[in-house]
């Protein structure tokens, strides 16, 4: 219930309007219904408010009856059907709408989930972005959100079957008090019953998310090292680390597949059953009249099989619910460590750039002790050192993307903290080892996706770069 109480917070304006419209559609549904007991009663010529009727303890029919005389409408077997008509369309019309704002909440849920996993992860410290693993935040925006959003659709459709339900036994409730609450007595029975194949199936649903993050992960890390593998004639060793992954996932998914056909397998005969011992008990032992045990037995069947769905998409949303928590952790935990925005101060290079006795190391190996240089502005610098000496380590410094130890980076005598650091990145090119290609056009790769790009801009930018010619051929 945890889950669905979050998404109705998240989401008010949406979840109301599909409760109210589903609460509306059970009432109609309910006074559609009602009209079932006097129709059955005029097609077996028993009088409304017969001796017989009033013996067996309920007055259902007299008020139908009365209250389509208050409308001005005889209480005929043609206006009968046409209150079941109408409720029907009705209740059809309303679930229709409550469908329909379902599922644009599960889209919006989706997109709303990708976009905040997105933007936390963009706006995290860079130290804290390099040691995520990029297959599970690949995972995450694709396989996790999908599964979140839905256990969003399961569990707001089975809310939308416990209302229905709801609806059943209150008109049940009318016509014997009684006799319903034994039904649902016996059917929370079957329900307590089966609550192990739930169990089971949550438990498979979190062993595959976990699974899942891990596999894909792993994938990502050796189709990157696949060139190394196959050229040493190692693609076995990526090939058994995928495939352990694989075959254990596959084991879950059995499980999970298990028991969602189990529950449904038992739970249909079960509820079958209790159907019939009620008809029986009702027809033989409680002597009651045929129109109300046919009320009685279409409601229970309708009520059963509704909490029957009830439990099957309960048991779908807790397959699904750990992808919508693990996505949650992700973003809160990339959230915790959001990158500062810097100060306020316009970015500039007037003069230089300066490092002042910066002292930087990842962990306990400091790559960089007491460093100060100036970079003047307006000319070429060129850092040059062995690997490990700390040259890109000392451009990351300078670019925000890490924070010194000890000391400071100044930009025209500014210290870089009291930069709009945004503004400030701006003003750089930067140029890294690895090539950066897109799957994409050369024109998508130049611009670097810039709305206000040009073509003719790349053209002069491929030209600069002595590009063009092998470009222009291709």
């Amino acid at each position: 219930m945890q889950l669905i109480i979050k998404f109705a917070r998240s989401y008010p304006r949406q979840s109301l309007t599909m409760v109210f419209a589903l609460v509306m559609a059970g009432i109609i549904e309910g006074i559609g219904l009602t009209a079932l007991l006097p129709l059955l009663q005029k097609a077996i010529d028993l009088p409304t408010g017969s001796a017989a009727e009033q013996a067996s303890g309920t007055d259902i029919g007299n008020l139908v009856t009365t209250a389509l005389s208050y409308l001005g409408i005889p209480a005929t077997v043609g206006s009968l059907l046409m209150v079941i008509m109408a409720g029907a369309i009705l209740r059809s019309g309303l679930i229709l709408i409550a469908d329909r704002k379902v599922g644009y909440t599960v889209a919006h849920v989706a997109t709303d989930l990708r976009l905040a996993l997105l933007r936390a992860l963009l706006s995290t410290r860079w130290g804290y972005f390099l040691n995520q693993q990029v297959g599970s935040m690949a995972n995450a925006a694709g396989t996790e959100v999908m599964r979140a959003s839905s256990a969003y659709l399961q569990g707001s459709t089975a809310l939308a079957y416990t209302i229905q339900a709801a609806a059943y036994f209150i008109v049940a409730l009318v016509v014997s008090w009684k006799t319903t609450l034994i039904f649902l007595t016996a059917a929370s029975l079957v329900l307590i019953l089966l609550s192990r194949m739930v169990s089971r199936a949550k438990r498979a649903g979190r062993k595959q998310t976990r699974l899942l993050q891990s596999l894909l992960a792993r994938l990502s890390d050796s189709l990157q090292s696949l060139k190394a593998f196959k050229a040493m004639g190692r693609e076995n060793l990526a090939d058994e680390l995928l495939s352990t992954n694989t075959l254990k996932l596959n084991k879950a998914l059995r499980k999970q597949v298990f028991s969602k056909a189990a529950l449904r397998g038992i739970q249909e005969p079960l509820m079958t059953l209790l159907v019939i011992i009620g008809l029986y008990l009702m027809l033989v032992n409680l002597g009651m009249d045929l129109p109300k045990v046919m009320v009685l037995i279409f409601l229970m069947a309708r009520m059963l099989t509704q909490i029957g769905k009830v439990q099957r998409k309960y048991q779908e949303m807790s397959i699904c619910e750990s992808a919508y928590w693990s996505l949650q952790d992700k973003i809160v935990k990339a959230q915790q460590h959001n990158e500062p925005g810097g100060g306020h101060l316009e970015a500039t290079l007037e003069s230089g750039i300066k490092l002042d006795h910066v002292d930087f190391g990842y962990g306990e190996h400091l790559v960089l002790n007491n460093v100060t240089i100036d970079i003047p502005s307006r000319t070429f610098t060129s850092i040059v050192g062995p690997s490990g000496a700390g040259k890109t380590t000392l451009v990351d410094l300078v670019t925000g993307l890490f924070e010194p130890i000890r000391g400071q980076v100044l930009i025209d005598g500014v210290p870089l903290p009291d930069l709009d650091l945004r503004k400030w990145r701006r003003l750089i090119g930067y140029v890294p080892q690895d090539t950066i290609l897109l799957h994409d056009t050369i024109f998508a790769i130049v611009s670097v996706g810039v709305p206000t790009v040009s073509k003719e801009d790349v053209e002069y930018d491929l030209k600069a770069a002595g590009a063009w010619v092998f470009v222009s051929s291709m």
